[in-house]
């Protein structure tokens, strides 16, 4: 092999999934997607083979021995392991995907599954990590009314207090204030937020609103806004 032939990088993905039957169709459907994967079957692996090497995206089964994946998400999260994670969940598991989502992870795809969707989600998401908007240390802070985005310091506050967000939760909320005023469609937040541009679950957007929601307006005016069969607007004032 010439230089010319030599690969670039691999992406890495860690599969982490007590069914030895979806490890092995993942490991070969995403190795010809042009993977590098490990896998591991319980937390135990799956802490073994992140301290081995550090997976650039991770596939999380929620049903697993012992600790199951939200426990998981949650240990990996503690180890500062912030890559973007795709959960695996049972079709009408619908707590499980709320569940996932507060936590932290990222989308979810549902079983029975296609290698092909899960394949396309997993670049879209690496293209998220990788593309998200470079901080301008000499722009001014993002405001709607009392609500503040402090793009250099990667801060979020409301009348002065602190609101942790999650990097998906960021880049909605930095998405929806740069389009302050406008009602954007789930679509457009799919394609802008997730750079989703295979259709994608809209779910996943209403999750996020609505998570988004809860740390932003709990308690105060509400700001972020659904205009019903259109889409959301964060804005002062309400539709009328």
């Amino acid at each position: 092999m010439n230089a010319v032939d030599t690969p670039g990088p691999r992406d890495r993905v860690l599969v982490i999934d007590d069914d030895p039957g979806i490890r092995r169709l993942l490991v070969s459907a995403l190795g010809f997607a042009g993977f590098d994967v490990d896998v591991a079957g319980d937390l135990t692996e799956a802490l073994d083979q992140v301290a081995r090497r550090a997976p650039d995206v991770v596939v999380l089964d929620v049903m697993l021995p012992g600790a199951d994946g939200f426990e998981i998400l949650h240990l990996l999260r503690d180890r500062a392991v912030n890559v973007p994670v795709l959960f695996l969940t049972a079709r009408d598991a619908v707590e499980d995907r709320v569940r996932g989502l507060r936590l932290g992870g990222d989308d979810y795809v549902s079983k029975p599954f296609s290698v092909v969707e899960v394949g396309a989600r997993l670049q879209a998401l690496l293209r998220r990590a990788r593309g998200g908007p470079v901080p301008d240390d000499t722009a001014p802070p993002l405001r709607c009314a009392d609500l503040e985005i402090d793009d250099p310091r990667h801060e979020v506050r409301r009348a002065g207090a602190l609101i942790e967000l999650s990097p998906t939760e960021y880049r909605l909320l930095h998405h929806l204030m740069t389009h302050q005023g406008q009602v954007l469609s789930r679509a457009q937040i799919l394609e802008a937020v997730w750079q989703y541009d295979f259709g994608g679950d809209s779910v996943v957007v209403e999750r996020f609103v609505s998570n988004l929601r809860r740390k932003i307006d709990h308690g105060r005016s509400p700001l972020l806004h659904t205009v019903r069969g259109v889409g959301y607007a964060l804005r002062e004032q309400g539709p009328k």
